[in-house]
């Protein structure tokens, strides 16, 4: 079996990482930046974050044409450093949270899909982190 592709994106957010921390974690803020394009959203999210909790996220088109939920188990938690999972189709995602004053970086990496081109998943999962750091930045406490 070959080993599966693995996609990077990275961000810096201008916050301290207890912030970065909790808007990526609590779903009353998932709901509002988990989307790669203003024409999609995420009307509900659940997260147990906690080695062996689920987390699920409903994504949809804004005008109603699709929508899936993309969620997984949690295989790993570090608070304020290291988030690790499996999502449901089996794959695996790391995102590594180093926070340094008033500034945070985050690195996620996950293996690819086989359905899309791995630069459209890399842009895809960009988006969502660009769109992250936009709602952590211009949102207080």
């Amino acid at each position: 079996m070959e080993k599966p592709q693995m996609i990077t994106v990275d961000t810096t957010v201008q916050a301290p990482v207890k912030k970065v921390w909790n808007f990526y974690t609590e779903p009353t803020h998932i709901t509002k930046w988990n989307s790669a394009s203003d024409d999609w959203y995420t009307p509900h999210a659940e997260n147990d974050l906690r080695v062996g909790g689920k987390f699920l996220s409903r994504m949809e088109a804004k005008d109603g044409s699709f929508g899936f939920d993309f969620g997984g188990v949690y295989d790993a938690v570090i608070p304020f450093e290291v988030i690790a999972y499996t999502l449901g189709d089996g794959r695996k995602v790391k995102i590594n949270f180093n926070g340094h004053g008033d500034k945070t970086d985050i690195h996620v990496e996950f293996e690819a899909e086989s359905e899309n081109p791995p630069v459209m998943q890399q842009q895809g999962w960009q988006a969502i982190l660009d769109n992250f750091k936009k709602y952590v930045e211009k949102t207080g406490d």
